[in-house]
Order: structure tokens, then C-alpha cells, then sequence
């Protein structure tokens, strides 16, 4: 007897969703990050209305599938975004980066932190986990404003502070996420909690990330193009050992308790240097490319899925604090922390600003959900998944012309 199956209809929703999203903005701009809120949008549109579908695919209570399928999408994003850069040499180029690391994030996390505590009132440690959670730039959504594929160029001030920033502070954010949860456990900010988070995971995990990513980024690099000699591994031009190679530097560094997502990048960076104009790497970069893509869009179709189940926890506190960090904090911090380091005010404000959240906020949250009992958890949820959607909008459908007209460049292809 005929009957409609509820999961092929499901699997019809997911890839006409999809492929709606990607098509639509060519009618416009043809600016892919524009799918990214139509993808949120149209995950809203097919499933919010059907009974029950939010509260089953809702992250406060399944938090593990969202934490897994992020954290995969990130460690190969980090990974591709680490491909793409074609040069390190210049000392100049990198100030940006680490002004937007080392000042605008940490001050970005205080200011989250203050409003979510002293505004919305919530505790020290939910106040800095919300903060955390939120201080990553997307490695996957901001790549219509990061520098081009491998060999492509395109690497203007602009777009190689925006990418290296992404690359990087994805891992630098967990030390603050296991700050929050020390504090969670100990009920308050003791000497003992502080003293173990700069020792471990200040000062090891970061150390021990770096030093993983250079090593087994060198080894990875070998493997590929040296050894053996006359019949090296990029010979097979197969793009899948980007994502085995990436995965075996993640898992090795977890491993030994460094933070796999510098790892994941500095890997990328370093492999990019052994044999930079070799081919195979624009296919190790595209196969990498295809899967961060593909696990971003049905992640972001979840979530639209699953709003229904988390903005009723959304308070108009809670949606200011979002919409400060987007169009107050992270602007103004940025445009201070980046005085003296472009020759013109309209780069400098484009880095300010478009600093987009994403993938990021969905792992970490993800993550702490699932090793601890969070207070506030629907509100947290709540926060991040209105944050997520406001920054598809607005960053989504305008960060690519700002940064060609601020670059003087077209887009990478």
C-alpha cells in the first residue's frame, strides 16, 4: 500500500531548502553568504509550523548531535581557510590579526559578559559563557569577504585580517568557555579555578595547539609531496586526505588536551608552505570547501527548524544584548583596538564591523551543554540563535560589496 514516508519528506524539504537558498541570491547578487538567513529563513518556513519537529531536533535537549556536526564543519573549515593564504611574510599584515585577538576579542567578551550580568542579570558564569560563546567570527558564513581559494590571490589587508582572524579565534575563545564552566562548578571565581585556567588552559592548550598544528601540519606535508619521492601521495589527486589529514590533527591534538581548532588552522598554514604552488592544494582546499559548505547548510536549516522551539525564550534584553555586540561592540572595540594599522578609514571600519557569528556559537554552546548542568540554558539558546540570524542578515547580504569597495577588488571566484 502507498504511504508518504515523514523522513523522505524530510530529506525533499532539506534539499529543495538548499538548493532554494543558493539560487535565489543569483537573481540578485550572486553573493553565496546571502543563502546563509534564507537558509535559517526557509528551515522556519517547512518546519517550524510542523507539530512537534522543533522540540525534536531542540539543542537544549539534544545538545550532542549540534556540538558533533559543528565541530566537524569548523576543524575542516579552519582547515581550508588555512589553505587559502598564499603568503605570511609580511610582518604589517598580521598587526590587524593580532590587535583583533589579542584586544577587540578579549574586550568584546568583557563587554558581553558586564551587559549579560549587570543588564540582563544573569550569573557571573552564564554572563561569560554567553560572552564566550559569542566572541568567535565564522571561519565558513564570512568567506565572501576572506582572501581567495589557493593560488587565487586576492589577498588584500582587508580580507587576510578578516580570514586570519576567523582562523584563529575559534580557538582562542575555548580558554574563556572553560573559564565560565570552572566558575559554574566552583559556584564563584575562586584563586584555584583562575590559577588553573591561565596555567592549563591559557597557557598549555594554546602552546600545545600551535606546536600540534606546525608539527603534524609539516608531517601532513610530507607525506603528500615528499614521500616517497617519486610516487608522492598528491599524485592520487584525491581532495578526501584533506579531510582525513584534518581530522587526524584534531583528534591527535584533543588528545594530548591542546586546542584542536588552532591546530586544525596552523596546520592548513603550514602544509601550505611545502610545495606552495603545487595544484593538489586547490583540490585539498575545494574537497574541504564542499563538506564545510554542505554541514553549514543543513545546520543552519536546523536552526531554523528549531527556532520555534527556542526564541520563546528570548527577551528583549536578551535580543539587545545580540544586537549590541553586532552593530555597537564589536564595531566600536574593533574600529579602537585597529587604529594605526590601515592607511584608510573605510578598510579599517569594514574589519571593525564585519565580524560574523555563526557555526562557532552553535559548538561551543553545544559543547558546554553537554558537559555541564547550564543555568539559563533556553535563554542562553535563545541569545545566540537571534545573534546567528541577525548577523546572516545583515552581515550576509552586505559584507561582500562593502569589502569590494573597500579593497578596490571584485571578490575571489
Amino acid at each position: 500500500m502507498y504511504e508518504i514516508s515523514p523522513y523522505h519528506l524530510v530529506l525533499v524539504a532539506f534539499g529543495a531548502i538548499i538548493i532554494i537558498a543558493y539560487w535565489l541570491p543569483r537573481f540578485v547578487s550572486g553573493r553565496e553568504p546571502a543563502a546563509s538567513a534564507l537558509l535559517i529563513g526557509l528551515g522556519f518556513l517547512a518546519f517550524g509550523w510542523i507539530p512537534g519537529m522543533p522540540e525534536t531536533i531542540d539543542p537544549i535537549a539534544l545538545p550532542k548531535p549540534w556540538e558533533v556536526i559543528s565541530e566537524i564543519c569548523i576543524v575542516v573549515g579552519l582547515f581550508g581557510v588555512g589553505l587559502r593564504i598564499d603568503k605570511l611574510s609580511s610582518r604589517g599584515l598580521w598587526k590587524p590579526t593580532v590587535r583583533l585577538l589579542i584586544v577587540a576579542m578579549p574586550l568584546c567578551i568583557a563587554a558581553v559578559a558586564f551587559l549579560g550580568w549587570a543588564f540582563a542579570g544573569m550569573t557571573l558564569a552564564g554572563a561569560l559563557l554567553l560572552a564566550a560563546v559569542l566572541a568567535p567570527t565564522d571561519p565558513v558564513l564570512a568567506g565572501d569577504v576572506q582572501v581567495g581559494a589557493p593560488l587565487e590571490g586576492g589577498e588584500h589587508p582587508v580580507r587576510f585580517s578578516l580570514t586570519t582572524e576567523a582562523g584563529l579565534n575559534d580557538g582562542l575563545a575555548f580558554p574563556f568557555v572553560y573559564l565560565a564552566l570552572g566558575i559554574a562548578a566552583a559556584g564563584s571565581l575562586t584563586g584555584a579555578v583562575l590559577t588553573e585556567w591561565l596555567w592549563l588552559d591559557v597557557a598549555y592548550r594554546i602552546a600545545v595547539g600551535l606546536a600540534s598544528g606546525v608539527a603534524l601540519g609539516w608531517l601532513l606535508g610530507k607525506l603528500l609531496f615528499s614521500w616517497p619521492r617519486k610516487n608522492p601521495l598528491a599524485d592520487t589527486e584525491s581532495g578526501v586526505i584533506a579531510l582525513a589529514g584534518v581530522l587526524a590533527v584534531y583528534g591527535l591534538t584533543e588528545l594530548v588536551e591542546g586546542y584542536g581548532f588552532i591546530a586544525a588552522f596552523v596546520s592548513g598554514l603550514t602544509l601550505r608552505r611545502q610545495e606552495s604552488n603545487h595544484e593538489f592544494h586547490t583540490q585539498l582546499h575545494g574537497f574541504s570547501e564542499a563538506i564545510e559548505h554542505a554541514l553549514t547548510a543543513v545546520l543552519l536549516v536546523a536552526l531554523g527548524a528549531a527556532l520555534p522551539a527556542l526564541l520563546p525564550a528570548l527577551t528583549w534584553k536578551g535580543a539587545a544584548i545580540g544586537a549590541a555586540l553586532l552593530f555597537l561592540i564589536r564595531p566600536l572595540v574593533g574600529w579602537l583596538s585597529l587604529i594605526g594599522t590601515f592607511e584608510k578609514h573605510r578598510e579599517r571600519a569594514v574589519v571593525a564591523f564585519y565580524g560574523v557569528r555563526g557555526i562557532g556559537s552553535i559548538y561551543y554552546l553545544g559543547y558546554a551543554g553537554s558537559h555541564a548542568e547550564l543555568t539559563n540554558e533556553a535563554e542562553l539558546w535563545a541569545i545566540v540563535a537571534f545573534t546567528i540570524l541577525l548577523s546572516t542578515v545583515v552581515h550576509g547580504f552586505t559584507a561582500g560589496l562593502a569589502v569590494d569597495r573597500a579593497t578596490g577588488q571584485q571578490e575571489p571566484a
